[in-house]
């Protein structure tokens, strides 16, 4: 009889499951930062938990040939790479980012506007060193407006990076007037971004998706509880949210790993299993264009 009553108590952590996780954001090695584990041993990591897909992210250099290589050396698993528009790739360039669409298998999805080099970061944090500009006056630049019509033309997924609030909402805003479909707002509420909650609620309205990162609430790089989590994603509307991992560093746990304790986490301040599932697999996967595969 105890036994029985362990392994019933027991069912609910286990049937929460990775099978089907779409990751948006995660970080491996070779990397000019140091990373936890390299990316075709996370891919056959992911594939083993039973992930349905992930999109392979450095900030530094673009990855659509790792997802090209992945997709050979790991068959069954969907991987995508992008590029974050910092210094390393001339910034906000569209030659960059139409070179990326043209790397064999076309699996280079996502552009990130900048993120460690962004102006808003650098200057935020207090730093003397060049940077990236996305707006000036209060209106996007012209290589923001060039990228954004590339973006609408490949069908790829614009993620807003480490821009200011009032620069997510321009970006949104003027993404969709030019017809690109797939927006997600970088880790909104990371230092990095520090959106407000009503911010966050125009974003939502203006047709992006919201991303929450594992990181935030776990290892080294947390700054937020679980219970501010479950608060913000109800506030966006988990219709409208995404779980993605945004590990890959040193001394945190692995993707996997750490994506399962978040939804742990998450589950004992709110979240139901059925939310987890809509965040973690069917919205990532509708915004990567796998519905129906």
């Amino acid at each position: 009889m105890i036994s029985l009553v362990l392994v019933l108590a027991a069912w609910p952590m286990a049937a929460q499951t990775l099978q089907g996780v779409v990751d948006l954001h995660a970080h491996a090695a070779p990397d000019s930062t140091p990373r936890s584990i390299d990316y075709l041993n996370l891919v056959r990591l992911a594939k083993k938990h039973g992930y349905r897909g992930l999109v392979l992210k450095n900030h530094y250099e673009p990855t659509a040939s790792w997802a090209a290589t992945a997709r050979q050396e790991v068959p069954g698993i969907e991987v995508f790479g992008g590029i974050a528009l910092n210094r390393t790739v001339g910034g906000v360039n569209a030659a960059a980012v139409e070179r990326m669409t043209r790397v064999d298998g076309g699996w280079g999805k996502v552009v990130w506007m900048p993120t460690y080099d962004s102006e808003h970061h650098v200057k935020g944090g207090g730093e003397k060193r060049p940077y990236v500009s996305v707006s000036k006056n209060g209106n996007l630049l012209p290589e923001v407006l060039e990228v954004l019509d590339l973006i609408a033309k490949h069908k790829l997924v614009l993620a807003t990076g480490h821009s200011s609030p009032a620069e997510v909402l321009l970006l949104i805003g003027e993404a969709r007037r030019r017809g690109v479909a797939s927006v997600i707002v970088t880790h909104p509420f990371n230092k990095q971004v520090g959106m407000k909650v009503e911010q966050l609620k125009q974003a939502v309205r203006m047709g992006a998706m919201v991303e929450f990162v594992a990181n935030g609430v776990l290892g080294n790089l947390k700054e937020s509880e679980f219970s501010q989590y479950a608060g913000w994603m109800k506030a966006a509307g988990f219709e409208a949210a995404v779980l993605t991992s945004d590990f890959g560093q040193k001394g945190n746990p692995l993707h996997p790993d750490g994506m399962l304790q978040v939804f742990e986490g998450l589950k004992r301040a709110g979240v139901t299993a059925a939310q987890l599932e809509m965040m973690a697999k069917r919205n990532p996967a509708r915004l990567m264009g796998l519905e129906g595969k």
